[in-house]
Order: C-alpha cells, then sequence, then structure tokens
C-alpha cells in the first residue's frame, strides 16, 4: 500500500507540475481546464458522453455530493438524494429524491446537464435511470470505492468531467500529504493498539476486515484492525468482538441516542480491555462512511482517539 500510494503522489505530482507550468504557477479554473478530455467511461465502466458545459447537476448520493461541493460546484445542484439534505453548502429547497427509487419523470422535467449517481441504485439488478438516459440526458455512476486509490480516481473523475482537473489535482496532493504525515508519526509506533470499528451496533454487529478504505485507516493511523483476517464487509458476533480483546473500540454509529455508552453497557463487554480503558470513541459518521475527501477529518479523529499522546 506504501508502495502504491508513492506511486500516486509521484504521478499527481509530475500531472500538477504540468497543469502549473501551463497556467503560470495558478490552478487552473473551470475556463482554464476546458482542453481536458472529457471522461468516456464513468467510475461503473459504462459508457457516457458528458456535456461540454455543465451548469445544471443532479447529486445522488451524499458521498458525490460533497466532492461537487468541494470543488466550487455547489451552486449548480439543482436537486440531490434525501442523504444530502442537510451537508453544509447545498442550495436550499431544492428537490431531493429517493436514492433507491428516483422519481424519472420529475428528474426529466429539471432538464440537468449530467446526473452523478451512486452504484447502490443497481443494488437490486434494475437501472432505475434507464428511462433517463433514455430521454439522451448524461447519467454518470459512481459506485463507493472501496480503497483510498479509489477514492482519488473518484475526486480525478468529477474534477475532469467538469472542466476543473487542476481542483482534483491538489485537493488529492492535500490528501496525500496529510496521509504521509500522519504516516511519519505513526512509523515511530513499535507497539501498535488493536481496534474495534463498529459500523452497525448490536444485536446485528456489523464491520470490515481487509480490503476496504477503513482498514487501510486504521493501519495508517499504525494500529491494527482486530478483524484483519477477515475479507471486506461482514457481520461480527459479540462472542468474536470479546475474544479479540481489543485496546480500543470505535463506533460512527449514528442512529441510536449513545453509541459510546451502548457499547460499554453490553453484558460480557465489561472485561474487553478498551471498555475497562474506557478507550470507546465515537468518530463522524459523514468522515468515515462517505468514499472521498472527508476521510482526512475521519482519520484524524481516529488517529487522536486511538495514539493521543502522539498525535
Amino acid at each position: 500500500m506504501k508502495r502504491k500510494s508513492i506511486l500516486v503522489l509521484t504521478l499527481i505530482c509530475i500531472i500538477a507540475l504540468l497543469s502549473a507550468c501551463a497556467n503560470t504557477g495558478e490552478n487552473p479554473s473551470q475556463e482554464e481546464d476546458n482542453n481536458t478530455d472529457l471522461p468516456a467511461t464513468d467510475r461503473a465502466g459504462n459508457e457516457i458522453s458528458i456535456p461540454d458545459e455543465i451548469n445544471k447537476i443532479i447529486s445522488i448520493s451524499p458521498a458525490n455530493t460533497e466532492i461537487l461541493i468541494e470543488l466550487g460546484f455547489g451552486d449548480k445542484i439543482i436537486a440531490a438524494d434525501t442523504y444530502s439534505e442537510n451537508i453544509e453548502g447545498l442550495p436550499e429547497g431544492i428537490p431531493l429524491f429517493d436514492m433507491m427509487a428516483p422519481d424519472a419523470e420529475q428528474i426529466v422535467a429539471l432538464e440537468p446537464d449530467i446526473i452523478y449517481t451512486t452504484g447502490m441504485s443497481m443494488a437490486e439488478g434494475k437501472d432505475p435511470y434507464k428511462p433517463i438516459k433514455d430521454m439522451g440526458i448524461c447519467v454518470a455512476y459512481i459506485p463507493s470505492s472501496d480503497s483510498i486509490i479509489g477514492i482519488y480516481d473518484d475526486i480525478m473523475f468529477f474534477a475532469k468531467s467538469l472542466g476543473v482537473e487542476g481542483k482534483g489535482i491538489d485537493l488529492v496532493n492535500g490528501m496525500i500529504d496529510k496521509i504521509e504525515e500522519i504516516k511519519e508519526k505513526s512509523s515511530t509506533i513499535e507497539n501498535k493498539k488493536t481496534v474495534y470499528f463498529e459500523i452497525a451496533a448490536a444485536p446485528a454487529l456489523y464491520s470490515f476486515g481487509k480490503g476496504v478504505f477503513l482498514n487501510e485507516m486504521i493501519e495508517i493511523i499504525g494500529a491494527e484492525n482486530v478483524l484483519k483476517e477477515h475479507d471486506m464487509w461482514i457481520s461480527i458476533s459479540e462472542e468474536n468482538v470479546i475474544a479479540s480483546d481489543p485496546d480500543v473500540i470505535l463506533t460512527n454509529v449514528d442512529y441510536i441516542e449513545n453509541p459510546v455508552e451502548e457499547i460499554k453497557s453490553r453484558s460480557g463487554w465489561e472485561n474487553i480491555t478498551a471498555v475497562k480503558n474506557n478507550d470507546v470513541y465515537f468518530v463522524n459518521n459523514y468522515a468515515t462512511s462517505h468514499s472521498n475527501h472527508n476521510i482526512i477529518k475521519g482519520l484524524e479523529q481516529m488517529a487522536e482517539f486511538v495514539y493521543p499522546d502522539i498525535y
């Protein structure tokens, strides 16, 4: 992973250098980037035809909405999904659609130039956007990336499709710089703490193993995921968590009133090292569940909770 990160850093820095030379040292604006070739496929591999000029955007998924706002296109979002409703920078009063069952007729009536949606919409094997695509509207699918490198690619897809590649490069480089800064500190850690990260509360516990960006984040801060021997997103039993005896427990569960106290009050969990030492913490859900640039905020929170003396 470290080797891949260095490679990505090198490639992006080369692109950034060429871009800077072409634009007198300034970050390229949307107008300056208009010569950039538009992507011919979306992040799901579907062929798409992106309009040369984009003024009306529909964003389906909060991760997409946050990227669009960060790149400076919040004012061009004319509709979004219901989960994006409270994101700072989203225009007030715009229509909000069900992510899994969008109202095709209403969407077409809004006459968007492009729709950025999520792979989750295809979860049931049907494409709810087919009638919309049949009307000639560009629909770009961005499945949630499982890796940090994939997140970099997602950001660059948005930036290139909107003609602001320079802004995308700056955003990705900023992420890489912060990750390298954290890695420099974590490289000094000899006795790594073990972490259990809960993303769904009892009785249906849910977490993750390797192959997920959250697992990468645990490793970046110099810790170890107690479930690292597993793959991807997993259901987990209470017995397995208790047996793993994590040094720290993190949770981003935000659908119960006090997830930290709920964990500490579970029967049989009182002898877990993290519970005994009161090392159970809530981390921001948006910063640890949305696969975009905001994972850096989540990474910083995780680092401070797990290793307060270092970070």
